[in-house]
């Protein structure tokens, strides 16, 4: 079948936190990357765009419900949301083939 893809981050800023050894985090708007690539998931080229890159921030942790290194994160790409997934309260199930036709 497909495999799996593992998605980090890029973002417009960064932020260096202080209590966790002097860490870079992302800030700003953030979108999804698959490293290896130079352009995000949504389809925006990295150096033009201006976007940092943070290899060693997984996708889920930018959102605030996983505690994770979201703490200056101002906004998330939607697009990017929808292609590596959304996994939050306001989430929807992902889409499921009911009744398929023989």
């Amino acid at each position: 079948m497909g495999r799996t893809r593992k998605y980090a981050v890029v973002a417009s800023g960064q932020w260096t936190d202080e209590e966790e050894g002097r860490r870079r985090l992302p800030a700003g708007e953030v979108h999804a990357w698959e490293p290896g690539l130079n352009q995000t998931v949504c389809g925006l080229s990295l150096s033009r765009s201006r976007l940092s890159r943070f290899a060693h921030v997984p996708w889920p942790d930018i959102f605030p419900e996983s505690g994770g290194a979201a703490d200056r994160v101002q906004r998330v790409c939607p697009r990017c949301a929808s292609v590596a997934g959304r996994r939050g309260p306001d989430a929807r199930p992902r889409w499921q083939r009911v009744n398929p036709r023989p």
